[in-house]
């Protein structure tokens, strides 16, 4: 089934050449120029993935990450003219699960386009020994991707349940950002591993009673992240 790519970009020429080098891929393209257009796509029609720019007219790419995500689980990339750390990070904690930083390759963007709808399908179709997960109050339905804390459901975005999933699937091991990125966006020479520790804190913020003091997920200082189970 042909593959359908939202682009919200109020750059007409990069757009265009987004979409091209998209549909050369065999993918099918629509494209928004202002922000007002580009919601009302993502919100009431299909798409595998969309491509977000941050600086649009009427409604930014953060507000409308924000909305999408609402509704919708399906991977977000944003595009961004500023490098600037607090971009990213806040981009990332909206539910993005990917940035890119103008100007950039368009054989970059298509690859992270595939990567991310590859892997999204399969984790959405993956087959685990357990379809629940029980580790003291949280309850993960790896089949339904729902999240529950003491009995009460906590949405979380695409990313973070992989991350989370992945972590109570493989408990009391330690993973290196390095291999968390690698296993869960599967981009690993493209990524920056500040990805990571953003998606942990957001988990954290959700699941733990103190986030100074994690009961699920610890730091191991030098190593990476460790999940008590």
């Amino acid at each position: 089934m042909t593959k359908k790519i939202l682009i919200i970009e109020d750059d007409q020429s990069i757009a265009e050449l987004e979409r091209d080098y998209l549909e050369i891929e065999g993918f099918q393209v629509e494209i928004a120029t202002e922000g007002k257009s580009g919601l009302d796509a993502a919100l009431h029609r299909h798409f595998d993935l969309i491509i977000l720019d941050l600086m649009i007219p009427n409604i930014n790419g953060f507000d409308i990450c924000k909305r999408v995500r609402e509704v919708s689980n399906i991977p977000i990339i944003m595009v961004t003219a500023k490098f600037e750390d607090i971009d990213k990070v806040r981009g990332l904690g909206l539910g993005a699960d990917d940035y890119v930083v103008k100007p950039f390759s368009p054989r970059e963007l298509v690859a992270r386009v595939k990567a991310h709808i590859s892997r999204y399908e399969r984790l959405i179709q993956m087959d685990t020994p357990k379809d629940e997960i029980h580790i003291r109050g949280l309850q993960i339905n790896t089949a339904s991707r729902q999240v529950f804390l003491d009995g009460k459901e906590v949405l979380f975005t695409t990313k973070e349940f992989d991350l989370l999933s992945f972590f109570a699937i493989h408990p009391n091991q330690v993973f290196s950002k390095e291999e968390l990125f690698e296993k869960i966006w599967g981009l690993d020479s493209m990524g920056d591993n500040a990805t990571v520790t953003v998606h942990v804190k957001k988990i954290r913020k959700k699941i733990e009673k103190d986030t100074s003091k994690p009961e699920y997920i610890q730091t191991m200082w030098g190593s990476g992240y460790r999940f008590n189970g």
